[in-house]
């Protein structure tokens, strides 16, 4: 991703989402990292989280599932208290129980589904387990 990457929000989300469905957790991340370099201070915590899940999709995937684990546990504690807004159209306590909940089962070795959904638009789907 190139350090000047400037998308709106919701293009950002349109394209880490795309990035996600194409198995490039990693890249995701990237986008949300710059969305979380440029947020207002209020948004900063929010993308972050985003950025974390991301990355934490991405340990999974390689197989470092502890890493993954604690990841997804803090992408969730830090856009839990965006949960009352749903910013951008992201349904944020379906985000929370994803992270929460696939951290628990890789914590336990147990066989997870790592997609994720980051819009509940019209058109987008809400996080699935």
């Amino acid at each position: 991703m190139p350090d000047d990457l400037a998308l709106t929000p919701h293009d950002a989300l349109d394209e880490a989402q795309r990035l996600l469905d194409a198995g490039r957790p990693f890249h995701a991340h990237e986008v949300l990292e710059s969305a979380w370099k440029a947020a207002p201070p209020v948004e900063r915590e929010f993308w972050r989280g985003l950025a974390q899940l991301a990355v934490g999709l991405t340990h999974a995937r390689r197989g470092n599932l502890a890493g993954a684990a604690r990841l997804l546990a803090r992408a969730a504690d830090r856009i839990a208290p965006y949960a009352g807004q749903r910013p951008y159209g992201v349904p944020v306590p379906d985000l929370v129980r994803f992270g929460r909940d696939t951290a628990d089962r890789l914590a336990h070795d147990a066989a997870v589904d790592l997609t994720v959904r980051l819009r509940a638009d019209p058109g987008h789907a809400t996080a699935a387990q």
